[in-house]
């Protein structure tokens, strides 16, 4: 009889070290009878992924421990059924990324991580020791090797498992999203599969952490390197796979979304993650009457439920009746909380206070700036009051070149789509409105505008969006300099200018709120650029 294995996809919440012993148990315990033999869950499955400077802490160590020894007990009436769970261990006083294999009551294995990813969105050599040795356990006539996420990425710890005699290659991953990434990962898997004839089940962490996305995408790859099986994107999912002569079988394969829709999806479970795992009753949104608040509208109630759900409309001097109108519509659409605030007294207060300060001076950004920042005070006084999260609604291009305002429309706890360009903005919302028409035509169609001064437009100020966003791309994602973006064929003043504009705003993005990352280089753990510089491109 040949050996089945569950691949548990579970969401795991850093540092909720019992409710993902609970978890991982509900999952073993389905699979065991479904009658899987092996069940296998995502990297650091016990603690959550990352768990960053919580393994600095002595305590969290043992309550790690005492959590992996209840989870052996727990299961040790699954009759030979072996689960793969990811935990870190300190031995001889060095921590390591591990995975133990939990059978009847025992551990029988544990598989120290070889390669520790250091870029990016990734420092765990600040916290781990690499292993050197490979583990392979035999059910049912087939050796299973282990391997952790980095490890599949280079060639020397599939060589190792398959020296000490695997057929199959168990790779547990808390692999993060961004666009392009679950068509990605099969490419790498599959060059270590040829090459060492060995089949494959890849399973991936799902859910949301701080500004970090964890997509699933789970799948088992056979020998030939073709994927059989493949689970959701974004949703705790769990198949049990079969094998016939030590490679799996067709299973279940699930759509490979457009961009747009897995973008979407994403977005949608980094909000309900962050708001419902930090245990925020809900959220608050200001409504501006434009295609960025309307994203985030959209997202938020898709993620949440409308109950959840606030919006404040807070009009200035300078805001069109069709905003309001529009603002108002979606709202309704939605079926959600809405409220309209005037701020044209607060903003006339500032005014005069301000003016024998300013007298005799033009008037320019500073006035435009206080509108933004009387709605951020209006925001977080409501958010203080009820204590629902606000989130902002500033899209990648503004905060790329800080066409956004401190301590104003950047007042809020959670960035949802601080790392979508203006274009992609459109595209996501036109993608929602094929599931239902909830965002207003006209807010896809007029011109963007701020709306803090008479018959101002983005592009009074900025490049057209298609050029920015460019421009930005290049620089950000791919390192190009000035000079290369020029050879694309853009122009030499808007590259300079646009460089420095990224440069002088960084200040600015240090104190942003954290944002979900969609893009292989965001504004967060994976930007550091000094603010105080002196080096000019």
């Amino acid at each position: 009889m040949s050996p089945k294995v569950a691949i548990a996809q579970i969401n795991s919440t850093v540092g909720d070290l019992s409710g993902n012993r609970a978890r991982i148990a509900q999952f073993a315990r389905e699979a065991a009878a479904k009658g899987a033999d092996i069940v296998l869950t995502p990297e650091l499955s016990l603690t959550g992924y990352p768990p960053e400077d919580l393994l600095l802490q002595h305590s969290f160590h043992s309550a790690t421990r005492l959590e992996l020894d209840r989870l052996k007990n727990e299961l040790a009436d699954l009759d030979n059924v072996h689960v793969l769970v990811g935990h870190h261990c300190i031995r001889d006083g060095l921590c390591y990324n591990a995975c133990s294999i939990l059978a009847n009551g025992s551990i029988i294995g544990t598989y120290f991580k070889q390669e520790l990813p250091n870029y990016t969105v990734f420092d765990e050599k600040r916290y781990f020791t690499p292993g050197t040795e490979p583990l392979v356990f035999h059910v049912k006539g087939v050796s299973f090797g282990v391997t952790i996420c980095e490890d599949i990425w280079f060639p020397e710890p599939a060589e190792r498992t398959r020296a000490a005699g695997a057929d199959v290659l168990l790779i547990m991953n808390s692999s993060p999203y961004h666009m392009g990434k679950m068509h990605q990962r099969p490419v790498i898997v599959r060059q270590n599969v040829i090459h060492h004839g060995l089949a494959a089940l890849y399973v991936n962490l799902v859910g949301g952490q701080d500004e970090l996305i964890f997509d699933g995408c789970s799948f088992a790859m056979n020998r030939d390197g073709k994927v059989c099986v493949q689970l959701k994107q974004c949703e705790e999912d769990m198949e049990i796979v079969s094998f016939e002569n030590g490679n799996p079988v067709n299973g279940r394969m699930e759509e490979h979304p457009t961009v747009e829709k897995e973008v979407y999806r994403a977005l949608v479970l980094g909000v309900r993650d962050y708001v419902n795992k930090n245990g925020f009753p809900g959220v608050i949104i200001g409504l501006s009457g434009g295609v960025d608040s309307a994203l985030v509208l959209a997202i938020a109630v898709d993620a949440l439920g409308p109950e959840k759900v606030r919006t404040i409309m807070m009009p200035s001097p300078y805001t069109s009746e069709i905003s309001r109108i529009d603002a108002s519509d979606m709202a309704a659409r939605m079926k959600v909380s809405y409220d309209e605030i005037p701020i044209t007294d607060c903003f006339s207060s500032f005014l005069q206070t301000l003016a024998p300060q300013f007298a005799n001076l033009p008037e320019d950004s500073t006035e435009e700036n206080l509108q933004a920042r009387i709605r951020g005070t209006l925001l977080m006084a409501l958010s203080n009051k009820f204590g629902s999260i606000v989130l902002t609604t500033g899209n990648k291009s503004e905060m790329a070149v800080g066409y956004c305002t401190l301590y104003g429309d950047m007042a809020g706890g959670f960035a949802v789509i601080k790392d979508i360009y203006k274009t992609l903005v459109y595209r996501l919302c036109r993608y929602r409105n094929t599931i239902s028409d909830v965002i207003p035509e006209r807010m896809l169609t007029r011109a963007p505008t701020a709306e803090l001064k008479p018959n101002q437009f983005d592009q009074d100020t900025l490049p057209p969006y298609e050029v920015l966003d460019a421009i930005v791309k290049m620089f950000m994602e791919e390192n190009k300099s000035v000079n290369e973006i020029v050879r694309n064929g853009y122009s030499h003043i808007v590259v300079e200018r646009i460089v420095r504009l990224m440069r002088i705003n960084e200040y600015k993005r240090r104190q942003a709120p954290i944002g979900i990352r969609i893009t292989p280089r965001g504004f967060g753990r994976d930007w550091r650029c000094p603010i105080t510089s002196k080096f000019r491109d």
